[in-house]
């Protein structure tokens, strides 16, 4: 039981810890607009993880078949829509902390959801998630459902760890940032996130 908890949390972490799009929405989003937007972000990927992991676990093969062969078109899709968030982050202006009794333009549940859509976009990080559970051992056919549920809350505590961690950080350099800077930091978040974009569509156009 220890060991499945321990390898659960280790994978939560390498499934969270690369700073791709939705890291860099998390860092954009806490020093917009607090930690607590951050951890919304980051808690709406954990949950698009944690829906593939089910699906992993549960329907592997059927899920497998059906990637291989929409791999490009749902590549290419998610690629678009990664474009298209990117260039609205670069052009949104930095959204100060709101005025005592005024309410905040944003929510936690958009941030969550946001960033909840814009990871289910991708399904191809059910095959990080394979190549994780291969690698560690994580899961066999003789594990029961008790342990396999644990093993599940300890992916998501591990990636909430990392988000925890991360927003922690960032909100520490938040204070020293002005309005200028802020702005700076949505531009370079939109610019990485429409590149990452693009590069996903050349990659699905070459093959």
């Amino acid at each position: 039981m220890v060991e499945i908890i321990i390898k659960g949390i280790i994978i939560g972490l390498f499934v969270s810890v690369p700073l791709g799009p939705i890291g860099m929405l998390c860092i954009q989003r806490t020093l917009n607009r607090g930690r607590k937007f951050g951890i919304a972000t980051g808690l709406g990927a954990t949950t698009s993880d944690l829906v593939y992991t089910m699906i992993t676990l549960f329907f592997l093969n059927f899920v497998i078949d059906f990637i291989e062969q929409q791999r490009y078109i749902i590549q290419l899709i998610g690629s678009i829509i990664l474009i298209i968030f990117g260039f609205f982050i670069y052009k949104s202006h930095p959204s100060t902390q709101p005025k005592p009794n005024e309410p905040s333009k944003h929510t936690l549940f958009g941030d969550y959801i946001t960033s909840f859509g814009l990871t289910f976009s991708n399904p191809l990080i059910l095959f990080v998630l394979i190549a994780l559970f291969a690698r560690f051992g994580f899961i066999s056919n003789d594990t029961t459902l008790f342990l396999s549920i644990l093993g599940i809350l300890s992916i998501l505590a591990g990636a909430l760890l990392w988000w925890n961690i991360l927003t922690f950080l960032v909100s520490r350099f938040r204070n020293k940032l002005n309005m200028r800077g802020l702005k700076l930091i949505n531009q370079i978040t939109g610019i990485i996130i429409i590149l990452i974009g693009c590069v996903g569509i050349i990659l699905s156009l070459l093959k």
